[in-house]
């Protein structure tokens, strides 16, 4: 009995200790621009598009597996990875793509915490420096342990959404119906809004970090199972956020005919609707989210473009260890944060397009991340199982088919 207890508690014990890479890069994907991309397909499509977030759980699980598995096996990054076997110049297009859309994102992140503090009255000329500054604090002195438990903090605060949620008394019939009846319009507005939740959901970044942070935390191939269990409560952490973000809204905006343009819009709205607490929940969640992101997607494309072109990465090291790793971390903050201070910067666009760039160049990443992961010089008996290819490359042909359709659907008149 003692011996059975005893084990529970070392597997337990065990478990806690690898516990970070999944939930935080599953939580950490519910940033901004996430926030706002659901905040809109509610206000706009009601409970319509919900049914996306069930293939795409699906997918964000097999595909974070297999990042965790290429990491734990080959003890190497994503872009490293890329880099060995597709050549400099292939790597260079690629990540030229991922950084434009990653200087994208942190400036949507800012915008995420311009807009919740001006919910509260403080103004962004305030909260974007103070933020930056701590958010570069963090990484740039902190350690990765100190960091992820301040993450796994982070992640949950997120689940305030179900609150905010619930406060809307949303119509649970219709929530299951659509989820049993789905639907979509064929316009250019609604797939340019299915591919960015498929691109906020499974964005092209989670797939570096992911792999970074498995290598960082120094994992092998005996963790495998509790490493599993961490993504596959990351996944569905963002997936349930995710969910009651778009009901928030549709149970509220949508049945009043509110339309919003970012997730400060939804906050603001939801004020008179379902009351003053709901609003401000949902402005907390979204200032802890953006600061989270605000933190995370900088790092991510630091660590992801220095792996890619051979220079020391890692939250662990010192500035003069890792000198590009930090300048290049430092770069994009600033960027990010500058573009907000700018007057009249067109904010809405370059968070609803961002997440639609993501939903574009995901399926490059993926057909690079299938490719390697079943590759037996690199993988050895560790390639994956049919399934696993099966559900990956059906990802890359919807998405490669629903962002053709969105080129294209204009061209022949397609309704807008």
């Amino acid at each position: 009995m003692f011996k059975n207890k005893k084990s529970l508690f070392s597997k337990l014990g065990l478990f806690i200790a690898i516990l970070g890479p999944g939930i935080i890069t599953g939580s950490v994907d519910n940033d901004a621009g996430g926030i706002t991309t659901y905040s809109v397909a509610g206000a706009v499509y009601g409970y319509n598009l919900i049914w996306t977030l069930i293939p795409s759980f699906v997918v964000l699980v097999v595909i974070q597996e297999m990042n965790a598995r290429m990491g734990i096996v080959t003890g190497k990054g994503l872009a490293d990875l890329i880099r060995e076997n597709a050549g400099v110049k292939v790597t260079f297009l690629i990540f030229i793509g991922l950084l434009i859309a990653d200087i994208g994102n942190t400036t949507t992140e800012f915008a995420g915490v311009a807009g919740s503090m001006e919910v509260f009255g403080v103004s962004k000329y305030i909260s974007v420096p103070i933020v930056g500054f701590l958010v570069w604090f963090l990484v740039v002195k902190g350690t990765y342990k100190i960091a992820e438990r301040i993450f796994l903090l982070f992640s949950v605060s997120l689940l305030m959404y179900v609150v905010s949620a619930i406060m809307g008394k949303p119509h649970w019939s219709d929530i299951g119906s659509a989820v049993i009846h789905p639907q979509m319009e064929m316009t250019t507005k609604s797939l340019a809004i299915v591919i960015g939740i498929i691109g906020t959901t499974i964005a092209p970044w989670m797939q570096f970090y992911m792999q970074s942070s498995v290598i960082e935390k120094g994992l092998k191939m005996k963790h495998y199972k509790y490493l599993l269990i961490d993504i596959v409560v990351g996944c569905m952490a963002t997936v349930i956020v995710a969910f009651f973000i778009i009901v928030a809204c549709a149970s509220t905006l949508h049945e009043n005919g509110i339309q919003i343009n970012e997730a400060k819009d939804a906050a603001l709205a939801l004020k008179p609707l379902a009351g003053a607490f709901a609003s401000q929940v949902f402005a907390f969640g979204l200032f802890i989210a953006s600061i989270f992101s605000a933190t995370i997607l900088p790092l991510a494309t630091a660590f992801y473009v220095c792996e890619a072109f051979g220079f020391e990465a890692g939250i662990d090291k010192k500035w003069d260890e890792a000198k590009e790793f930090y300048t290049l971390y430092t770069g994009i903050l600033i960027i990010g944060a500058a573009i907000i201070l700018v007057p009249n910067a067109p904010l809405i666009s370059i968070s609803l397009w961002t997440q639609v760039i993501n939903g574009m160049l995901l399926p490059v990443v993926l057909v690079c991340m299938i490719l390697l992961v079943n590759n037996k010089k690199i993988m050895g008996k560790y390639v994956n199982k049919p399934i696993n290819n099966i559900i990956g490359w059906s990802a890359v042909t919807i998405l490669v088919g629903l962002s053709l359709l969105l080129i294209l659907l204009p061209m022949f008149g397609g309704a807008k």
